[in-house]
C-alpha cells in the first residue's frame, strides 16, 4: 500500500512538471510566427546552362541512384533503423506518456516494442529498391531540370510525389509479415495495457487533465494508442528512407567530396 502511494505521488509530481501547457502553447505560437517570418534560403546549386540536357538528366539520375543506394544499404543493416536518426518511436499518444511509463516500471516493455517496430522496418527496407529504381528510370528531362534547380531535397520530394503510393503498397505486406515474426502487435498491446493499468489513472486524477482543458490543450494529454500499427510502421519506415535519401542528396549538392564521379562533379560542382 505504501509503495503504491509513493508511486502515485511520484507520478503526480512528474505529471505536474511534465505538462506546462501555458509555456507549450506560447512556444507553439512563437514557432508559427518564426516560420512565417523566416526568409527562404536560396539553394546553392542551380542548373548549368552550358550542359546538355542529356548530361543534366544523367547526372541527376546518378545522384538519385546514389541516394537510394545509400539509404537502403544503411537502413537494411542489422539495427539500421534502431541505431539511426530515423529510429521509429512509440506512436504519438504513447510517446507523450513514455517518460511516465518508464518511471512506473514499464521501460523494458516500451523498449521491446520499439525494437520490434524498428526491426520490422529494417527487414522491409530492401524491398523498396526496385520501386525507387523504376521512379528514376521514368523521370523525364523536365523533371530532372526542375529537381536540379530546386532545393537540397528536391529529388526526395519528387520521390514522395511520384512513388509514395506504390512504395506503401509494396512495403506494407513486408512490414506486416516482419511485424508478425517479431511479435510487434503483442508488444504494442503490452505497452497499451501497461499504460491503462499503471499510468492512465494518474493522468486523470492528477489535475493535469483539468488544467489542459482550461488551456485548450487537452490534445497534448497522453493516452492509450488507437493507432493502426501496420500503417504507422509502414509510413515511418518510408519516412526514414526519404530522410536518408535527402541527406545524401544534400551532400552531393553541397560537398565536393560527395561528388564521387566526373559526371556528378560536372553537374553539381561549382
Amino acid at each position: 500500500m505504501k509503495k503504491s502511494l509513493i508511486l502515485s505521488s511520484f507520478l503526480v509530481a512528474s505529471l505536474s512538471q511534465a505538462f506546462d501547457f501555458g509555456s507549450a502553447l506560447s512556444a507553439g505560437a512563437d514557432l508559427l510566427q518564426e516560420k512565417k517570418t523566416t526568409p527562404q534560403t536560396t539553394p546553392k546549386s542551380s542548373p548549368k546552362t552550358s550542359l546538355s540536357n542529356a548530361t543534366v538528366a544523367s547526372g541527376l539520375k546518378e545522384a538519385l541512384s546514389n541516394g537510394v543506394s545509400y539509404a537502403i544499404k544503411t537502413l537494411s543493416k542489422n539495427g539500421g533503423y534502431l541505431s539511426s536518426a530515423v529510429k521509429i518511436p512509440l506512436p504519438d499518444n504513447l510517446a507523450k506518456a513514455e517518460s511516465l511509463i518508464r518511471k512506473a516500471g514499464g521501460g523494458k516493455i516500451a523498449d521491446d516494442f520499439i525494437v520490434s517496430m524498428n526491426t520490422a522496418a529494417t527487414k522491409a527496407a530492401p524491398k523498396t529498391a526496385a520501386i525507387f529504381a523504376d521512379a528514376v528510370k521514368k523521370m523525364s528531362l523536365d523533371d530532372a531540370k526542375k529537381i536540379l534547380a530546386g532545393g537540397n531535397e528536391a529529388a526526395t520530394e519528387y520521390f514522395k510525389k511520384t512513388s509514395n503510393t506504390s512504395l506503401k503498397a509494396a512495403i506494407k505486406p513486408i512490414v506486416q509479415e516482419t511485424m508478425k515474426s517479431n511479435n510487434v502487435t503483442a508488444y504494442y498491446d503490452k505497452v497499451n495495457a501497461f499504460y491503462k493499468n499503471n499510468v492512465q489513472g494518474m493522468v486523470k486524477s492528477s489535475g493535469v487533465m483539468a488544467m489542459a482543458k482550461n488551456y485548450g490543450a487537452d490534445a497534448y494529454i497522453p493516452s492509450a494508442s488507437e493507432t493502426n500499427l501496420d500503417d504507422y510502421v509502414t509510413q515511418k519506415a518510408l519516412d526514414g528512407l526519404f530522410t536518408m535519401i535527402a541527406t545524401k542528396e544534400s551532400q552531393i549538392r553541397q560537398n565536393p567530396v560527395a561528388q564521387t564521379t566526373s559526371l556528378l562533379k560536372k553537374v553539381f560542382g561549382n
